[in-house]
């Protein structure tokens, strides 16, 4: 019943074996060897942590020593050595890059963004900056996805960002109260004398059961400690009623006075109660590795949840289209990112800086056919050529619905132009499109580019997309009116276009542009024949694409549901604040951007990692409220939240499905991690796995809780009553003992026969044996 039953559980093998009672000691000593064997399997299952850690790491590695490079052991790797990387490699340590070819890593496990990083080696941060911001360096146990590149390993082991995380998951919490100090760093006696009293304090109320475990668990252990007051007090009852005499029979009555008050058959309610939760919750999409996590799912107030795949789809998709000479194409909500057919299109002849997100709708015709958005419009035609033919990406429906292979970002850009039946595969095989030479995505020049034959008109078209920046910096030509010739690019429209970026980007979309050229020069021989800065110079502009993780169709009905239940739900994600806030704001976890107070409030509640970490604790004690949305989080900015929060006296519940996740999710009251998308080294610091990475699904969990905890409180009312009942029974039975004999109780068969006084009580509990 405590959160400790053991400490009773001994106790009561205690005294069975202490008044000879073997047969009852032998079944207690029987329990008390089935918990220790199941808490070892449970310590067992927990190392498994750590052995999934230790299977991240890179076998081997290449290294340059004594001029000479060599493939060693990744164990033998130090501090100082130069190692090289390619693609596909794990990296072995923390590595400082001095050489970088078109190099991007995947740092998922790190940083929780599915999306490759590209490195450079240039560019110096400070030593706040999080791991999600360090472009200098790759880090132990990312995996290569692009290029190669040579640097300094200068951290080894559990020195390195996944070793932190490594020591984060083995940490067991502080053991001892800090002393509160002076500016100065000193502290009187008494301070000392405060800490050691609340760690005392901590200690005993650890060992009773009161500050740990779920606040069922807190509930029942102040419960048991209450009871077992009350049964030490009725066993000294009986032992004064009977002039404390040391009989046996009167131990045992005394005995079982003080135990009737204890309701032995709770621990079994409780696990059976869980055990069909359990059951009934994976009907419901959630699988329950600890019973009692689900019963403590009733008592969260504060959901800290991941945004990539958890509030979000986890997929690109194209949200938003501008053409500088026709306007906004806007995208619906779709079920399926990789399903052209999902979405209405809709269309203004508003640039994104004068249109509002909440009212986006409201001048946009909606559900356009494409054929009608195509007709006459021979901008728009120019504009999904490019989109099309500069990506890679292949989107084709087969039997069993839309199937989409590529890069993430160019998926997105292929199912847009699908949208319009203008995919690459269509225009390859019927338009009579054809590549003649590809320039690959560069980290130095943030573009991508081909050139592509037009059989039917004998031209040579160049098509580029890239960072708005650097694109526009390569344009010279622009279509300012549809109908009307190419015009030079002003500086003026080069600031027209950042603006409408910046627009963009804070409805927390990805933004590329895209631009185009005909070729006149001689084409033939391979790619490397091309001057890649001619070919990529003069071009004329075509307009911008923004991209984003769509929030999950169901997240803002959860999210409102979370409020209404008196949940305070939190986004700690490692994506860009301006990403992580538009996000929050489309799924209603700060308030939306239509009024100016709500937008105050709202920048109020959304902070980064850097600048929540550089608080200390007093400091984030005297926050009013703790921020609604951190941004670009780090393993230690997670478990800060949470440490916050306990000290407020929430319940919180993190959710997660990276590496980086884990050391939050098991200092968390109720970890949850993702079923499809998590890492094993998630699921295995977790309490709870949503198998369709849903936040809704935490829902159906709380729910199932909160249920289960309203019928254990009446199972407890129930019980108690009885015990209560009993109790009484056996102690208003002292007052018909026979005053010269001390209470007994039946014999067995054949022994003290019914009105043999020596032997038999006359009221109690030996009465009605």
């Amino acid at each position: 019943m405590p959160a400790n039953p053991s400490q009773v559980l001994i106790m009561a093998m205690a005294v069975s074996f202490g008044i000879s009672s073997y047969i009852e000691g032998g079944v207690i000593a029987a329990v008390i060897i089935l918990n220790i064997i199941v808490g070892f399997f449970q310590e067992f299952n927990a190392e498994k942590t750590m052995d999934s850690l230790r299977s991240l790491s890179s076998p081997t590695a290449v290294a340059v020593r004594g001029g000479n490079t060599i493939t060693i052991p990744t164990a033998e790797i130090v501090p100082g050595d130069i190692v090289e990387l390619k693609t596909g490699d794990t990296v072995p340590a923390d590595i400082r890059l001095v050489e970088a070819m078109n190099f991007e890593t995947d740092e998922a496990l790190l940083t929780g963004e599915s999306l490759p990083v590209g490195k450079e080696t240039e560019t110096t941060f400070d030593v706040d900056i999080g791991a999600g911001d360090r472009l200098n360096v790759a880090f132990s146990s990312s995996t290569v996805t692009k290029g190669r590149a040579r640097g300094v390993v200068f951290a080894t082991g559990m020195k390195t960002e996944i070793g932190t995380i490594a020591a984060a998951l083995r940490a067991t919490g502080k053991r001892t109260r800090p002393v509160k100090r002076k500016p100065d760093g000193s502290a009187k006696p008494h301070r000392y004398a405060q800490a050691w009293g609340l760690t005392a304090g901590d200690f005993v109320g650890t060992f009773l059961g009161v500050n740990v475990g779920t606040p069922l668990q807190r509930k029942l252990s102040k419960l048991a400690i209450l009871l077992f007051g009350v049964a030490v007090v009725c066993a000294i009852i009986v032992l004064a009623a009977n002039r404390f005499s040391n009989d046996k029979e009167v131990i045992i009555y005394a005995v079982a006075t003080g135990l009737s008050m204890i309701p032995a058959c709770l621990i079994v309610v409780l696990t059976i109660t869980m055990a069909a939760g359990t059951k009934r919750m994976v009907q419901r999409h959630v699988i329950v590795r600890r019973l009692d996590s689900l019963e403590a799912l009733g008592a969260v107030t504060d959901i800290c949840s991941d945004k990539t795949g958890t509030l979000t789809q986890g997929k690109m998709v194209a949200k938003r289209a501008w053409i500088p000479c026709v306007g906004t194409y806007a995208v619906g909500t779709s079920s399926d990112p990789v399903d052209p057919t999902q979405g209405d299109l809709t269309h203004t002849e508003e640039p994104p800086t004068a249109i509002q997100v909440e009212s986006e709708n409201k001048d946009e015709k909606g559900g356009v056919s494409h054929e009608e958005l195509l007709e006459d419009n021979d901008p728009l035609k120019d504009y999904l050529n490019v989109a099309s033919l500069a990506n890679l990406a292949h989107v084709h429906k087969s039997e069993d619905g839309w199937r989409a292979r590529g890069d993430p970002t160019e998926i997105a850009i292929q199912v847009f132009v699908s949208r319009f039946n203008w995919n690459r595969e269509r225009l390859t095989k019927e338009e009579s499109w054809s590549q003649v030479a590809e320039f690959p995505f560069d980290s130095d020049v943030k573009k991508m580019s081909v050139i592509f034959a037009n059989k039917a008109t004998s031209t040579n078209m160049v098509f580029s997309k890239g960072a708005v920046e650097r694109i526009i910096g390569s344009c010279n030509l622009v279509r300012l009116e549809k109908g009307a010739e190419l015009t030079e690019m002003t500086e003026d429209f080069r600031s027209t276009i950042l603006h409408n970026m910046e627009a963009l980007a804070a409805q927390g979309l990805r933004v590329l542009a895209l631009a185009s050229k005909e070729y006149k020069g001689a084409t033939g021989g391979d790619d490397s024949s091309y001057d890649r800065a001619v070919i990529e110079s003069d071009l004329t502009f075509q307009g911008l694409i923004g991209l984003y993780d769509p929030p999950r169709v169901e997240s803002a009905g959860a999210v409102k549901q979370c409020h209404q239940a008196g949940i305070t739900v939190h986004m700690l994600t490692g994506d860009h604040p301006g990403t992580a806030k538009a996000i929050a704001a489309q799924v209603g976890i700060i308030p939306a951007r239509d009024e100016a107070v709500a937008r105050d409030v709202a920048d109020a509640m959304v902070t980064t990692a850097s600048a929540f970490d550089k608080l200390s604790d007093d400091d984030i004690d005297k926050l009013p409220v703790l921020p609604l949305v951190i941004a670009r989080c780090s393993p230690n900015t997670k478990v800060r939240m949470i440490e916050a929060l306990h000290r407020r006296k929430c319940f919180a519940a993190m959710t997660g499905d990276g590496v980086n996740d884990s050391p939050s999710l098991k200092r968390a009251d109720v970890g949850i991690a993702m079923g499809q998308a998590g890492s094993d080294v998630a699921k295995d610091a977790s309490d709870i796995v949503l198998t369709d990475d849903n936040f809704a699904s935490i829902l159906n969990a709380i729910e199932e809780g909160r249920r289960m905890f309203d019928n254990i409180q009446k199972f407890v009312l129930h019980l108690l009553a009885e015990n209560i009942a009993q109790a009484c029974t056996l102690l208003i039975g002292l007052a018909f003992k026979d005053s010269s004999k001390p209470i007994s109780l039946p014999s067995r068969a054949g022994r003290n026969p019914v009105g043999n006084h020596d032997h038999v009580g006359h009221a109690g509990y030996g009465s009605w044996g």
